[in-house]
């Protein structure tokens, strides 16, 4: 797996329905925007079902807490870049970055840290990610960032465009 693959992205035409009456995306849109793209980039670069893993596993992923900075309007019709990666894992957890770009990556609109759970459904209770989760989280692992907070993370990705 290389570098590229790490940090994995799609496009998204931001929708009119989506938008609040200043044609920009509604606050709580971003989260539906991001959390969407994740799972298709899963799909796409890591051939990962989400679904299908929850109901062969009967666990999967909940969300625990979103960390998000709004920082230029997203307006109706815009295409924007959405870029996701794994900041770190442990065995319960894992801490996914995203970017929401304007099309030619020039603008950076968005950021957003979102850490999930591993829940397994029946108990009820947060679940240890299982050795072949862990193994392709450790594959993921690498890209070397600034992760102690959420602001710290922001001032650098302003600061060098990552």
């Amino acid at each position: 797996m290389t570098e590229k693959q790490k940090i994995v992205h799609s496009e998204y035409i931001v929708r009119f329905s989506d938008c609040d009456p200043f044609n920009h995306l509604n606050n709580s849109k971003y989260i539906d925007y991001f959390l969407n793209a994740r799972e298709d980039q899963l799909m796409q670069f890591y051939n990962f079902n989400v679904y299908e893993h929850a109901m062969k596993a009967g666990c999967g992923w909940v969300v625990g807490q979103h960390e998000i900075a709004y920082l230029k309007p997203v307006n109706t019709m815009e295409t924007v870049l959405i870029e996701s990666l794994v900041l770190r894992w442990a065995e319960k957890d894992i801490l996914v970055e995203f970017h929401m770009w304007n099309k030619e990556k020039t603008k950076l609109k968005a950021i957003m840290w979102t850490k999930f759970f591993y829940f397994n459904f029946a108990t009820q209770k947060s679940e240890l990610h299982t050795e072949e989760l862990t193994k392709q989280f450790k594959a993921l692992e690498c890209l070397q960032f600034e992760t102690s907070s959420f602001e710290n993370r922001k001032i650098q990705i302003l600061k060098t465009g990552e």
